[in-house]
């Protein structure tokens, strides 16, 4: 069966994460022992005992769902699980789906993407910025409703997650209005979330050009297995492009619902989550109920998958 892999990005961490898969499989601890010896710190411990706060710091978040999701990306491949036919990841997820691709090296990735989240940080202040949820409204009423009140700030819809799921990010003040407008205009809900960094809007444009330098030193190359980006939910072979892809992604919208609708055209028939929880996993159920998608995560999860699209017993 052609299996397409997908990759979650900030949101899905959590302490403890990994850990019955770590204790199953050694790969797990090798691979963050890996992204440790570049990052400085050990980031497994991190992951396994906090404290909460410093794991939700979008500079120690970013390696540490990186290394997940390249971990569980190691152990399905080590199991003699499929290859895929095509990647793609969430936001940060784009880094694990090069690596798992073949187009980056993990330790290389882990301090570029330890740096990408510093440098998201420091584009808006704390306070400054702001990220909210809105649910039950098309894609088009959400987009209208932040162009119309843009005259208080940056505001715009920064993920269409699923079809009535979007998220919006700018200036805190902006998305503030913003969220009162969307209720009224019949939403089920519009709640902020608890991130200060608003990525992929206008404001994180600055962080993207600091990103790009460290991009060009970083030795991409063309990947192995094709992997749709975020800023245009098409595959690039070419460095350069992949390049500016990855500096696009930190001030555009990410496509999601286009990214699960493409993943399909280029030939996936099911799907595999690689990291903790099942974010993606319950977002293509809300994008293409046809589309199954396996969320692997602990030794359960990875067993069933692989005799569901292995055959095994």
């Amino acid at each position: 069966m052609s299996v397409g892999f997908v990759f979650p990005g900030q949101g899905s961490q959590s302490i403890g994460m990994l850990a019955a898969l770590a204790g199953a499989e050694p790969l797990v601890a090798e691979t963050f022992a890996e992204a440790s010896e570049a990052l400085g710190y050990d980031l497994w411990r991190l992951c396994q005992e906090g404290p909460e706060e410093r794991l939700n710091a979008t500079e120690q978040t970013q390696p540490a769902m990186l290394a997940a999701g390249v971990a569980v990306w190691r152990v399905w491949r080590a199991r003699g699980g499929a290859p895929p036919v095509v990647c793609a990841g969430h936001s940060l997820g784009e880094y694990s789906a090069l690596v798992a691709a073949g187009a980056l090296e993990f330790a290389t990735a882990a301090a570029l993407v330890q740096a990408r989240g510093r440098f998201m940080q420091e584009a808006v202040p704390a306070g400054e910025g702001a990220i909210a949820a809105v649910l039950g409204l098309d894609d088009e009423v959400v987009t209208d409703v932040c162009a119309r009140v843009s005259g208080a700030g940056v505001v715009a819809a920064v993920n269409y997650n699923a079809p009535g799921q979007v998220v919006i990010a700018g200036h805190a003040g902006a998305v503030h209005v913003a969220l009162g407008k969307l209720r009224e205009a019949g939403a089920r809900k519009a709640l902020p979330l608890p991130m200060s960094v608003p990525v992929h809007c206008e404001l994180m444009r600055p962080a993207a050009e600091r990103l790009l330098a460290r991009l060009r030193a970083a030795g991409i190359t063309a990947p192995d297995i094709p992997v749709l980006h975020n800023a245009d939910v098409q595959p690039h072979h070419d460095p350069d492009d992949i390049v500016a892809a990855l500096g696009a992604q930190l001030y555009t919208p990410v496509r999601w619902t286009r990214t699960v609708q493409a993943l399909r055209e280029a030939g996936a028939r099911t799907l595999v989550e690689c990291g903790p929880g099942r974010v993606l996993t319950g977002l293509v159920k809300r994008i293409d109920r046809d589309l199954p998608c396996h969320a692997v995560h602990d030794p359960k999860s990875l067993d069933e998958a692989l005799v569901t699209l292995e055959g095994r017993t």
